[in-house]
């Protein structure tokens, strides 16, 4: 099983950057089917952004296109969610998800089509 850790998380003001890194072990990355997810307050887990194993366009969630950009350095067997114009609502506990099986770019979203998790990374949005 692949072990994830994500780190870069913060506290940030609106329309302000940062950007998550997610370092895989146990597998290389063009093994795996990845994703972002996150959870904010009182809220259920959902998608950011994922990537297929033989990469292709990621897929983003509506609210984050054309801000958030999903990148993998296979040396460094890292993902990245590089995050722009961060807004209010983008406050959340953001986690890293991992698969070695293929999934189709329709089923990218599905929470359960990953079998690995990180930990988390908290991102806060405030003024």
């Amino acid at each position: 099983q692949v072990q994830l850790v994500e780190s870069g998380g913060g506290f940030v003001q609106p329309g302000g950057s940062l950007r998550l890194s997610c370092v895989a072990s146990g597998r290389t990355l063009q093994s795996l089917s990845m994703g972002w997810f996150r959870q904010g307050p009182g809220r259920e887990r959902e998608i950011v952004g994922a990537i297929r194993w033989n990469s292709g366009s990621p897929y983003y969630a509506n609210s984050v296109k054309g801000r958030f950009t999903i990148s993998r350095d296979r040396a460094k067997n890292t993902m990245y969610l590089q995050m722009n114009n961060l807004q209010l609502e983008d406050t959340a506990l953001y986690y890293c998800a991992a698969t070695p099986r293929g999934i189709i770019f329709s089923e990218l979203p599905r929470l359960s089509n990953y079998d690995s998790w990180g930990q988390g990374t908290q991102v806060t949005v405030s003024s």
